[in-house]
């Protein structure tokens, strides 16, 4: 089979497309025939750090990248009794860990997997894993009815995502994106929109229940300071977070974390279901296909990806 190899990080001409062998499914794993994969902002920084490939694929190059898959069954292991060949599916697999999604067939965890809702695209079921599963696994717990919640690029893969669950648990939501998406933002449930390029949110919002950072540095510091005491910052560039922030917050009661989302069977079932009752609503603004995966990356290295990027086999 095909399969992008990362020989080494760097540069996008590092991902090699070459022919490798067809995996074997084990007793607790499927076989995935690839159809779609997404790619995210984690892909390309793993790609290209060395540092951040170690942390979270575990293991040096040669590798293969790509966590979000989305394709039909072929085979079963002995152990899988909730699919069966044919069977189509999706979700975020081995993470953290290495995915090896870049690829015509995957050999996934069957408790890493949902079913593709009837009606749902094998575009739009790649691209709602490893985002909305993050956003899933932030808010479900930290969010409730009535809160007040910052969501920072709103535009973006994670943000749009962050919305609409934030606003099905019932939040008031303001999000901040460029003047141009906000009929995206607003479009999606948000119910407040800042133009970061216009207006320094923190002169904008203030006693905030929950911040979800997508950008780190000097946002995380001014989201710090729209926040109420009690209320909760989560953070996801990194564990690494500027000096002034862990005072600053232990100061005014504010508990701020990084989360790193994990690869969740059950939580991929609640996004089946988000998908069925019409709660969430992927959005893909670029497809290419699996021989311009190189051209994906490079889109996502601008940082002015509406939604989600898709590959397609």
């Amino acid at each position: 089979m095909k399969a992008y190899v990362l020989n080494k990080t760097g540069g996008v001409e590092n991902l090699v497309l070459s022919e490798i062998e067809k995996p074997t499914p084990n007793a607790d794993e499927v076989l995935v025939e690839i159809k779609a994969i997404s790619i995210n902002p984690v892909d390309v920084k793993t790609r290209a750090a060395k540092e951040l490939l170690a942390m979270i694929v575990g293991t040096e190059p040669p590798v293969i990248l790509g966590w979000d898959i989305a394709g039909k069954v072929t085979a079963v292991g002995e152990n899988v009794t909730q699919f069966v060949p044919g069977d189509s599916v999706f979700g975020m697999v081995n993470f953290p860990g290495e995915g090896r999604a870049y690829a015509e067939y995957v050999a996934a965890p069957g408790d890493q997997l949902a079913k593709i809702p009837p009606g749902t695209s094998f575009e739009d079921a790649a691209a709602t894993t490893i985002a909305p599963l993050i956003a899933l696994q932030v808010l479900q717990s930290r969010v409730k009815r009535d809160d007040r919640v910052l969501i920072h690029a709103g535009s973006g893969g994670v943000g749009h995502f962050a919305i609409q669950i934030a606003k099905h648990l019932g939040a008031y939501v303001v999000s901040t994106s460029s003047a141009k998406n906000r009929d995206f933002i607003m479009a999606l449930g948000a119910d407040q929109h800042i133009d970061y390029q216009r207006h320094k949110f923190a002169e904008v919002v203030s006693d905030m229940d929950f911040v979800l950072d997508t950008m780190g540095a000097d946002v995380l510091i001014n989201s710090l300071k729209v926040v109420k005491n009690g209320g909760k910052v989560v953070s996801l560039p990194g564990p690494e977070f500027p000096p002034e922030v862990k005072p600053y917050a232990q100061k005014h009661n504010i508990d701020v974390s990084f989360v790193l989302v994990e690869s969740n069977g059950a939580d991929m079932n609640t996004l089946k279901r988000m998908l069925e009752d019409g709660v969430l609503k992927p959005h893909v603004s670029k497809v290419f296909p699996f021989e311009q995966l190189a051209a994906a990356h490079l889109q996502l290295e601008t940082g002015r990806t509406v939604g989600k990027v898709v590959v397609t086999l």
